[in-house]
């Protein structure tokens, strides 16, 4: 039987899980990113895994590729066309001041300059009827000055609820235009706010012919190889999609790399009975923690790209993250008042970090880690990029300890990972107790690179009793990619109180979005069974804001407010009562098919016998330097206990036990660590 296979293509590593299910067995291979061809990297970890081309029944992918592309602006050079007189909607935007006290704010600019922005007359009212035809002549005339562009979106106000003018305004661009990359806004978004369908669909053209080329490349690459099987990006919102969909809608591979470590986090979650964690990914470029309470995560419906107050929004199912920029290739530097910093820059994969010895010549996260013995020079990646401390150490003392004044590199590395540690517990403190959790409720589960190698001075400072670290958690992204099945959102805006005739409007949009999303299940499953989950948006009237409700099949009115005000108190506390009527404000359906997948006993330990640790190691701690012993994971049976501090080295990640913290190794692989607080 022909394998299944997982790439997870980051900012510095490129990381590859294979599964055969004749034999449950699954392989692991990482390798550096090839920025020059990013499929290089793909191929050397496969080989690494033992898998050939072509014996991969399906091949799943994770990307950056969307998210660099609009936080670099290396789009496509890409126009809009809109409804007369709303060709500056991408520039009001929400017409509000995110940072009100700052005199110098400025948005970022939009993607589409206003020259490139056109506008025909048409106008369809909210409830659908068409006001005034397309003035398909002046569409023509603006045809004629598209020429020179690679893409086209269209957004015209209240496609959401008529979609003809968009449909026909595209059919005729496409044929004036071929070869051009043309999107609408309403093949991305049947909801309303103009603002945020438009910055959508440019946003969507933007990055159409870049995803579009990658993936053909993509595909060439392996077919050349003898790859003659199925092709899937992962999507946002923790769902496989075929090549063909991720082309049409790339905005939905905007997360696409991260959301398989969660997807994984998930698992783990349900195998062992754990409510609430934090699933806390450290990679080479940055760091990234979700939710995951009873076994599930959320998806938020509207992605900010570059940050509420100054970027711009998509309405796309996205994986709810919060971000940083620390990793460990984060570049440590000196700022112009004299201050010590960590990122956002990254060393990446070229050059990398000092001590790779590529080039790098200025000191990130990573050589602080060496400096101090945490990570061992001649086991990384096992051995296969051998890591020079003493350039480390050199780069450290003539880039930032003699600047600001300081003749010991062993005391400013120690800084620079203190201030990694405090901006990756802001995010985690952002998704938890910003959000009005108790952190101290939460298990702590690290993958990544660099995720076990900080787990526990997170915990520590955040108070989290508990450390998880899963099985692979160097490849653990591309390991939940791999677990993934397939999935997709369809949603609808509409109106509809709890009355008898606002619930028949709700009976009559859920069965058309229901056929809608088994429609689309159809097309993109590839034949699987889809089941559905209905969810509504809802608020009381006169808010603005909603919350995310599940319905049940047939639910009545009274049930529906039920759930509805269970979920507004557990959101802010209380319910409003009955002088203030719910309503629905959108409709959301949530298609799934299960998919071939790894069982994760298939990565419980195999060791039997009593192990012994493989060396003695100097590690620099807050009270100097001690000798700590390292183990290897591969070699720790289920069961076994170790108290810190130590170091636990694999494959592709190293885990750091602090003083009096005790570690578990359970049935699942997984180790378990009681943090010394």
């Amino acid at each position: 039987m022909r394998q299944l296979v997982a790439a997870d293509t980051g900012g510095t590593f490129t990381d590859v899980a294979a599964y055969n299910p004749a034999t449950g067995s699954l392989g692991f291979g990482k390798t550096l990113t090839t920025y020059a061809d990013l499929v290089d990297g793909v191929l050397t970890g496969l080989a690494e895994t033992g898998a050939a081309a072509d014996g991969i029944a399906l091949l799943r992918h994770g990307t950056t590729h969307v998210i660099n592309a609009f936080l670099q602006r290396r789009g496509a050079r890409t126009a809009l066309v809109t409804t007369l007189g709303f060709r500056d909607v991408l520039e009001i935007a929400r017409g509000n001041r995110p940072v009100p006290f700052d005199l110098s704010f400025r948005r970022d600019p939009p993607l589409v300059p206003r020259p490139l922005r056109f506008e025909v007359a048409e106008r369809i009212a909210a409830d659908g009827q068409v006001v005034e035809p397309l003035d398909e002549a002046a569409l023509a005339l603006v045809a004629a000055q598209l020429h020179g562009v690679e893409a086209v979106a269209i957004s015209f106000l209240n496609a959401y609820a008529n979609p003809a003018h968009e449909d026909r305004a595209a059919a005729l661009l496409r044929a004036a235009l071929p070869g051009t990359y043309i999107t609408t806004g309403s093949a991305l978004s049947r909801e309303w706010f103009e603002y945020e369908r438009t910055s959508t669909a440019v946003a969507n053209a933007f990055v159409g012919p870049k995803v579009a080329a990658y993936a053909e490349g993509f595909a060439r690459r392996l077919g050349a190889g003898g790859f003659t099987g199925q092709l899937a990006m992962m999507g946002s919102n923790g769902g496989a999609m075929p090549f063909p969909a991720a082309v049409e809608r790339p905005i939905a591979l905007v997360e696409s790399g991260p959301i398989g470590g969660v997807i994984a986090a998930a698992d783990y979650a349900r195998a062992l009975g754990i409510a609430r964690m934090v699933a806390f990914d450290m990679g080479g470029t940055t760091a990234k923690c979700a939710l995951v309470e009873d076994g599930g995560f959320e998806v938020q419906s509207t992605y900010w790209v570059g940050g509420y107050e100054r970027g711009f929004p998509i309405r796309t199912p996205v994986l709810d993250i919060v971000e940083v920029g620390a990793g460990g290739g984060s570049i440590a530097w000196v700022d112009p008042q004299g201050r010590l910093r960590v990122g956002p820059r990254s060393a990446g994969s070229e050059p990398g970090p000092v001590a790779f010895g590529r080039g790098g010549t200025e000191p990130t996260v990573t050589d602080a880690n060496l400096v101090l013995g945490r990570i061992g020079g001649a086991n990384f990646l096992g051995g296969k990029l051998a890591l020079d401390r003493d350039g480390a150490a050199a780069a450290i003392m003539a880039k930032l300890a003699l600047p600001l004044g300081y003749d010991s590199a062993e005391v400013v590395a120690r800084g620079v990972l203190d201030l990694a540690s405090t901006l990756m517990a802001g995010a985690i403190k952002e998704i938890t107790v910003a959000r009005g959790h108790d952190v101290r409720d939460f298990v702590l589960c690290a993958f990544g690179g660099g995720g076990p190698l900080f787990a526990g001075d997170l915990a520590r400072s955040l108070g989290i009793p508990r450390v998880l670290v899963p099985p692979q958690p160097g490849n653990f992204s591309a390991l939940g990619m791999l677990l993934a099945g397939a999935r997709l959102d369809v949603s609808r805006s509409l109106v509809a109180d709890l009355s008898p005739a606002g619930m028949a409007l709700l009976a009559e949009a859920m069965a058309a979005v229901r056929a809608e999303a088994l429609d689309a299940a159809a097309r993109e499953f590839g034949g699987a069974a889809a089941t559905l989950r209905v969810l509504a948006e809802m608020r009381y009237r006169g808010q603005r804001h909603s919350v995310l409700v599940e319905l049940g099949a047939g639910a009545s009115a009274a049930a529906v407010r039920a759930v509805f005000e269970a979920t507004y108190a557990r959101r802010f506390g209380r319910s409003l009562g009955d002088d203030f009527q719910p309503e629905v404000v959108a409709l959301r359906i949530i298609a799934e098919a299960p998919a071939a997948r790894p069982d994760l006993a298939a990565l419980a330990p195999t060791a039997t016998a009593p192990p012994h640790p493989v060396a003695q190691r100097p590690l620099h701690t807050r009270a100097g330097w001690v000798q700590a012993p390292v183990w290897r994971r591969e070699h720790l049976p289920a069961g076994f206990t170790c108290q810190g501090p130590a170091i636990i080295e694999e494959y592709g990640a190293t885990m750091l036990l602090g003083s009096g913290d005790r570690a578990r190794v359970g049935s699942l692989g997984e180790i378990l660590v009681e943090v010394s607080l």
